[in-house]
């Protein structure tokens, strides 16, 4: 089981292929060499890299198949590092496979392109379906996946009782000043380096996804989700300002260190008792220092309530699909209870449908990872549902990253939205053709 592959993103790649797709959007038409031979359906997955996972899918394929022969499943599997390339180049040439795998956050950009078509699932199925499972845009579900996972710090108890330091509980989580608080006696004690690793060494879509819930929770937001016109006064406003000073004052207080080793070795190597990461860490960390020693605690509470990012991987059927009733039955086929399961038990997510989760390894009642689950269903938040938030995402990344290294907060977080709504103005909004 890969305990460490982050799922919850496809990273930096994401935005080429949206930016991509949204170039070529004129360039559509009928079902082209993607899709499978006569009466069959092609579907294309990024998860060739990830044998465990691809195992579901395929036997998945396999019990379709054997129940539909006259519309069977052709999979073909990409490497994560190649597969947006090779969606891009299919989006270019008119040749989308009838389903395909995608990331939540980019999506309402895929099917502003033209390249998704509207899911046709049961009433039953999307409702039963968890809220950062589903991706909707203009009110319309475009893809639904079949799983998620949650931020949340890990701690090493016996640090927290050397340093007298309140466990907090996933209904009452920190505060502001007790979290402060927490980091200031963690950052005294002398068998650590540093009170926490904030995962500052991870690349592209993490800061979005890891920082931007502690940026909403004290009350800003990356733009305006009402109407997503414009970050103005959301991006740059009191609220956000004052996360940003929040933010650089752990490193300059030296709570956190700028510079971390990369993946989470600072924390399972002892040279920090807390660390923010996710769902895919806990296990590895369980395995390093022991069940008990291991605290999993929610987000904190900076004032307008607790957050986590939500959204992972997802399934969407083409706009150009050559048979839509087919490539949504499969989609329903994969979505039930059997193969949620073992989906969380390959690679250690919590299922999209709960009534799947007591029947999985970590997630059931009193399971190793069941406080993630909680957390996560308590606590997500998705990123903006706008075409534009691969712009975004990349905004925000480079503007948290200039405050982290003493950057004025104010002006950079003011650039920020003028580059934010010079996008949206240069694409008409961003509205549906």
């Amino acid at each position: 089981m890969s305990t460490t592959r982050r799922t919850f993103l496809g990273l930096g790649a994401t935005a080429a292929i949206a930016a991509t797709l949204a170039a070529c959007s004129s360039q559509q038409g009928g079902s082209g060499s993607g899709s499978g031979a006569s009466g069959g359906i092609s579907l294309w997955t990024h998860n060739g890299g990830n044998e465990e996972e691809l195992a579901v899918v395929e036997k998945a394929v396999a019990a379709f198949n054997e129940a539909n022969p006259d519309t069977p499943v052709e999979l073909k599997s990409f490497p994560q590092a190649s597969y947006n390339d090779s969606i891009a180049a299919a989006a270019v040439a008119g040749d989308l496979p009838d389903i395909l795998d995608l990331d939540g956050p980019i999506m309402p950009n895929w099917a502003w392109a033209g390249y998704l078509a509207p899911l046709q699932i049961s009433s039953e199925l999307e409702n039963n379906i968890i809220d950062s499972a589903k991706g909707y845009w203009n009110d319309t579900l475009y893809s639904v996946g079949p799983y998620d996972t949650s931020l949340c710090f890990l701690g090493r108890k016996s640090a927290f009782e050397a340093a007298g330091v309140p466990v907090p509980s996933i209904d009452e989580p920190w505060t502001k000043d007790e979290f402060d608080d927490a980091l200031a006696k963690l950052s005294e004690l002398e068998d650590y380096d540093y009170a926490i690793d904030f995962s500052v060494a991870d690349t592209a879509e993490w800061w979005p996804y890891a920082y931007a819930p502690m940026l909403q929770s004290f009350g800003g937001d990356l733009i305006d989700r009402e109407t997503f016109e414009t970050a103005e006064g959301f991006l740059n406003g009191d609220a956000a300002v004052q996360w940003g000073e929040w933010f650089r004052s752990c490193f300059e207080n030296g709570y956190a260190s700028e510079t971390p080793a990369t993946d989470g070795q600072d924390f399972l190597q002892g040279k920090v008792p807390l660390y923010y990461a996710g769902g895919w860490k806990v296990l590895q960390s369980q395995e390093t220092f022991g069940e008990d020693e291991v605290l999993i605690l929610p987000p904190v509470d900076f004032g307008e309530g607790a957050h986590v990012g939500g959204g992972s991987w997802q399934w969407g059927v083409s706009a150009t699909s050559s048979n839509p009733t087919a490539a949504n039955a499969f989609i329903e086929f994969l979505m039930q209870d059997e193969y949620l399961v073992e989906y969380s038990n390959a690679i250690g997510n919590f299922p999209s449908v709960p009534s799947a989760t007591p029947s999985t390894e970590y997630y059931k009642e009193g399971g190793a990872l069941e406080p993630v689950y909680e957390i996560g269903t308590k606590y997500a938040l998705l990123r903006p549902a706008t075409p534009g938030y691969k712009v975004i995402s990349s905004i925000f990344d480079k503007a948290a990253r200039d405050i982290v290294s003493g950057a004025d907060v104010k002006s950079t977080l003011d650039q920020a939205v003028k580059d934010i709504d010079a996008d949206i103005k240069s694409n008409n909004g961003y509205q549906a053709s």
